[in-house]
């Protein structure tokens, strides 16, 4: 499949479709767009091997299952040529669930989500605070997530 494939309105409409609720089958996506069962299924499976749908995700709210503290972490390397050890040691910490090079301050900003305070100050002291290259941390801690969404292509 060519890299210089041009969207349209039909993918735009499925994806934004999908997005709002990847769970719904392909035929009410069909029927929303206006297009048959076959587009959808074509349409998807090109998005797919182009990478640009990378799979679906499940949506927890993890605060219902006590794990109370969600923290965002500024972290600052010795050397940016460190980059590729320490995300590689980040990605094998369970309680990282995203990283963003970055721009400014940090090299890297780290989401993590913990059960409480406590496991929040093991994850920092025993795991982040250890990786190869980390010469320190600043932790942000959320107080209430108001908004988490997909972006709406046009």
């Amino acid at each position: 499949m060519s890299e210089n494939y041009q969207f349209d309105k039909t993918d735009y409409r499925i994806i934004n479709l999908l997005l709002q609720d990847a769970n719904q089958p392909y035929s009410s996506v069909a029927e929303k767009a206006f297009v048959s069962n076959g587009t959808v299924h074509v349409r998807m499976e090109k998005l797919k091997r182009l990478g640009v749908v990378q799979g679906a995700t499940l949506k927890v709210d993890y605060h219902k299952l006590g794990w109370d503290i969600t923290a965002f972490i500024g972290i600052y390397l010795e050397r940016s040529s460190l980059y590729e050890e320490a995300v590689e040691a980040l990605e094998a910490i369970p309680e990282v669930v995203n990283l963003h090079y970055t721009t400014g301050a940090y090299s890297i900003f780290a989401k993590i989500i913990c059960k409480d305070t406590k496991h929040l100050r093991e994850v920092l002291n025993e795991k982040i605070q250890t990786v190869p290259g980390v010469q320190r941390t600043e932790t942000f801690i959320s107080l209430e997530e108001r908004l988490n969404r997909p972006l709406l292509l046009q």
